[in-house]
């Protein structure tokens, strides 16, 4: 699987995610550099990773979104490339308008780092193929701001359109239907809270997240 991941000033994730791209996929990814204004190449994934990026103090991936390299994202998406967008990374594609909504500080304004149980809502997307329909998973999660909020209008319409991909078994961070992943119209662009990258071997406690790479992988290998 070849792919890449985007690294912004102030992102602590990144050598997470390439890492269990690596362990799942075999093939180290490519690490482009947010100013970069080019992609590699034949790309099969392009991760957006967590842990903060340069100008979150002022609205989470507001500066991110509009890096040079964000606008070779939004074209090999239109083109239907796969892109995963974690933690911040989520919120980095809801500021470059890849996916709907915003995410908005935590109820109570706390932090929020553990594991938390999901629930697989779509398992017919490119990313939960492997998982099973309404099957209960755990990963971890580490966010600030990740409640996902959007007007009604746009929360019925995902729910309707089965482009929920994931829940959380009970709300943690205020999320009106605790919506913890969801991807766009054409289903090849999934933003979500949890790290299924801290999930992916029996070190890490669980391979719950593991399954998410291999069904990315089975799609190249097919």
């Amino acid at each position: 699987m070849k792919a890449a991941v985007l690294v912004f000033p102030g992102s602590n994730c990144d050598r997470d995610l390439a890492v269990a791209i690596e362990q799942v996929g075999g093939t180290r990814p490519a690490m482009v550099w947010h100013g970069d204004s080019t992609l590699p190449d034949g790309l099969d994934l392009i991760a957006v990773p967590g842990g903060f990026s340069y100008g979150d103090y002022l609205r989470s991936g507001a500066m991110a979104a509009r890096s040079p390299v964000m606008r070779a994202v939004i074209e090999a998406a239109d083109r239907g490339v796969p892109v995963l967008g974690v933690c911040n990374g989520f919120q980095i594609l809801t500021e470059a308008g890849l996916l709907p909504g915003a995410l908005m500080r935590n109820a109570g304004l706390n932090f929020v780092c553990r594991d938390v149980p999901l629930t697989i809502d779509n398992a017919q997307t490119l990313f939960t193929s492997r998982y099973d329909q309404g099957e209960s998973i755990l990963l971890p999660v580490a966010h600030h701001d990740g409640n996902y909020a959007a007007d009604e209008d746009t929360l019925d319409r995902l729910e309707g359109e089965g482009r929920v991909a994931l829940r959380y078994a009970a709300p943690i961070n205020g999320s009106a239907r605790a919506i913890a992943g969801i991807v766009n119209e054409a289903g090849n662009v999934l933003g979500m809270m949890p790290h299924p990258e801290r999930r992916i071997e029996a070190a890490h406690g669980g391979t719950d997240g593991r399954r998410m790479f291999e069904a990315l992988l089975e799609r190249v290998a097919a």
